[in-house]
């Protein structure tokens, strides 16, 4: 017999110790074991690890020197960002045979909206576990699922259900959401900065249940309609829907960590060039262009950066590599720098903007499609300018707002 049929049905997926997961599945010889996944094979933090890594107090960000103190047989893997990339473009697919109404959250994070579905399963809890499972045979990892009638609910449930005994699925009926939130600090919400969580604090609303008492103009007034949803997120009603769009551009950018002090032009020059092939071959990727551009530099005092402007939009490296060229002879002080970051900001589609006085180079055209084309088959920077010859090798990336399709897809 069916139960009760929920409003509003939420099931919120997070992959366990994801790009570990993945490690250990791909190499029987690291099951059971402590790994930590560095950017690299000479890259010198975790960005990740696995369960059998954090018993002994590993974690991300933490350095490898500190690491190996806490535990001398954790494992060094470098990153294939690729792969996981792919595993979770399979994972995410597989999940629509749950509900079509699917949203991508991250590259092992995603919500599905089962309100629509209820007829099909006994509960949501049964389509919870239906998506635990699929994820399992496609993937081999394992999940922690959510269940809940709001996102955020949901969201926490998840991290309830990694904790032992749960199976790795947590329920949380919307009627018992604000129960289930009441004793949470505020700032274990998800999308709470430190900002917002220290403006509720000092006001008294230390935790989900001190809410209610908290005027929700107030809120609003000071943070619009974020105010708003915060308000009725720690009372869990979460008034937000699940996307399925992916929203356009606000912005394409590609920075990377340098040696730290770096002080040779035409070392900081290759770094800022490489990051300038990388965002015009993802903005013709989508047939994007731009015509201000973000250049920076990370320095010991902090970002020194600059908005710029070419003449016309363009998806045009030459055009952008100009600016750069600018920046550093006008703008560097040759202070040593450890990152650069060149992004494109507000994107438009090409030709969006025309210009009585651009002067069009269809050759330069027709040289970026030869290159795009040759890269898209061969790989990455297979062509590239000689300049970039000893670029850095540090693999890509995966962004926080990857996904599987659409201008998000970019490793």
């Amino acid at each position: 017999m069916n139960s009760p049929r929920w409003e509003r049905a939420i099931v919120f997926v997070d992959m366990d110790a994801f790009f570990a997961s993945i490690e250990q599945h791909d190499h029987p010889e690291l099951r059971g074991k402590p790994i930590g996944i560095t950017n690299g094979e000479i890259g010198t933090c975790f960005i990740t690890c696995s369960y059998e890594a954090r018993k002994y107090g590993i974690r991300t960000g933490m350095r490898i020197k500190q690491a190996r103190q806490l535990c001398p047989e954790v494992i060094q893997v470098p990153a294939r960002p690729y792969r996981y990339a792919q595993v979770s473009t399979d994972i995410m697919s597989e999940l629509r045979l749950v509900t079509p109404d699917v949203e991508v959250f991250s590259v092992d994070e995603a919500f599905l909206d089962v309100t629509r579905c209820q007829k099909i399963y006994d509960s949501p809890v049964e389509a919870g576990k239906m998506a635990q499972q699929l994820v399992c045979d496609v993937s081999g990892v394992t999940c922690s699922v959510g269940i809940s009638g709001d996102k955020t609910t949901a969201k926490h449930a998840a991290k309830t259900a990694k904790k032992a005994g749960t199976d790795g699925l947590f329920s949380v009926p919307p009627w018992k959401a604000r129960e289930y939130l009441s004793a949470l600090p505020v700032t274990e919400l998800s999308g709470i900065s430190t900002g917002i969580g220290n403006y509720l604090n000092d006001r008294g609303v230390h935790v989900c249940g001190d809410m209610h008492n908290f005027p929700i103009g107030e809120l609003a007034g000071r943070f619009g309609n974020l105010g708003r949803r915060i308000w009725y997120m720690a009372q869990g009603q979460d008034p937000e829907l699940v996307k399925q769009s992916v929203a356009a551009p606000k912005s394409i950018g590609h920075g990377k960590v340098m040696p730290p002090n770096t002080k040779s032009l035409t070392a900081v020059k290759m770094y800022l060039h490489h990051m300038v092939e990388k965002v015009a071959a993802r903005l013709r990727k989508h047939q994007l262009e731009a015509q201000i551009y973000f250049i920076g530099l990370k320095t010991s005092e902090g970002w020194l950066a600059l908005k710029m402007q070419t003449y016309i939009p363009t998806n045009d490296s030459q055009l952008i590599k100009k600016l750069v060229n600018t920046f550093l002879r006008d703008i560097w002080d040759k202070k040593g720098c450890s990152q650069v970051q060149v992004t494109a900001l507000d994107p438009k589609l090409e030709g969006y903007q025309l210009s009585l006085f651009e002067n069009h180079d269809s050759q330069r055209d027709q040289i970026n499609l030869a290159m795009d084309k040759i890269n898209q088959r061969y790989g990455e920077f297979t062509l590239a300018p000689a300049n970039l010859i000893k670029r850095s090798q540090m693999p890509n990336v995966i962004a926080p707002a990857w996904k599987p399709f659409g201008h998000r897809k970019t490793v």
